[in-house]
């Protein structure tokens, strides 16, 4: 019966975890440059108050 060769397992092992890291560090560079929605680019165009007919705050 042949013997398992340890250092090979290891190694594949390694390797499928340092592609894992490099896909993951390639989806959070793709996120991190991707163009924000709409709603989270522009917040000072909704007001925080919203305002009456004649345009003063509601308070």
């Amino acid at each position: 019966m042949a013997t398992p060769n340890y250092g090979w397992e290891k190694r594949q092992r390694e390797l499928a975890k340092k592609r894992k890291k490099e896909e993951k560090a390639q989806r959070k560079a793709a996120h991190k440059n991707a163009p924000a929605p709409a709603e989270e680019a522009s917040p000072a165009t909704s007001p925080a108050r919203p305002k009456d007919a004649e345009g003063e705050t509601a308070d």
